[in-house]
């Protein structure tokens, strides 16, 4: 590896700010002969537009137009990037579907690049990473050279984004138990049943199964198991 390359690399594994990293990202990226770099991140599950992360240093009239438009629902790179994590080429065949997409890229300056995805299936997030230019098409050979550091890439950028995101997303609210009810949970936890449980804290069966099932309602589950298990990731018990 060129050393060059190298210090790069090393220099971004090392950097804990996404903005930071994205900056040393590309630079790599320039050096490797492209103009344009963009990354992105979201999430399959959530699908809110707080719950997004993008860098890029495409043409301003060009991100609007893409925002405007909504490009994003029709461009077939980011269809395949939903889909598949293997690399691909823009090419005039893969916009054989909305030439005027292909056209307003050619305009822009962004006739040659590739695009690559992750998927975590851990979080549902998913990211994409994007290299353009306006001169010399890619070749397949130039692609899979540069793979490797790409991809080293797209991972760090990933991660450093999947920790921002993380930090946004609003928490879930609990809903409030009453301190019955978090008795019963936490008796039930322990493996006590509704009698057992009537016998400990002085009240009827009965009782017991208002609580268990005030509780069950108010955490939104549908038995006694689950409630359990929604306080507790809840901290509640």
């Amino acid at each position: 590896m060129e050393m060059w390359k190298e210090s790069q690399l090393t220099q971004l594994s090392y950097t804990k700010e996404i903005d930071v990293a994205y900056k040393i990202s590309l630079n790599f990226i320039k050096n490797l002969g492209f103009k344009f770099c963009s990354f992105s991140i979201t999430s399959k599950t959530l699908g809110t537009h707080d719950y997004t992360l993008s860098r890029n240093n495409f043409p301003h009239d060009w991100n609007t137009q893409y925002e405007q438009n909504k490009f994003s629902a029709i461009d077939p790179i980011v269809a395949h990037c939903n889909h598949s994590m293997l690399p691909i080429l823009w090419t005039e065949d893969v916009y054989s579907k909305t030439p005027w997409l292909w056209q307003a890229l050619q305009q822009q300056g962004l006739q040659y690049g590739w695009s690559q995805s992750i998927h975590d299936e851990d979080n549902g997030l998913y990211s994409m990473l994007s290299l353009a230019r306006s001169h010399c098409p890619i070749t397949a050979y130039e692609l899979y050279e540069n793979l490797g550091f790409t991809v080293f890439i797209s991972r760090h950028l990933h991660a450093l984004a999947t920790q921002t995101l993380t930090k946004k997303a609003p928490k879930p609210s609990m809903p409030h138990l009453s301190p019955r009810e978090v008795e019963v949970l936490k008796l039930s936890a322990d493996g006590k049943t509704a009698y057992e449980i009537s016998r400990i804290l002085s009240l009827s069966e009965r009782t017991v199964n208002f609580h268990v099932h005030s509780a069950i309602q108010k955490l939104g589950v549908c038995n006694k198991i689950a409630a359990v298990i929604a306080a507790a990731r809840a901290g509640a018990i």
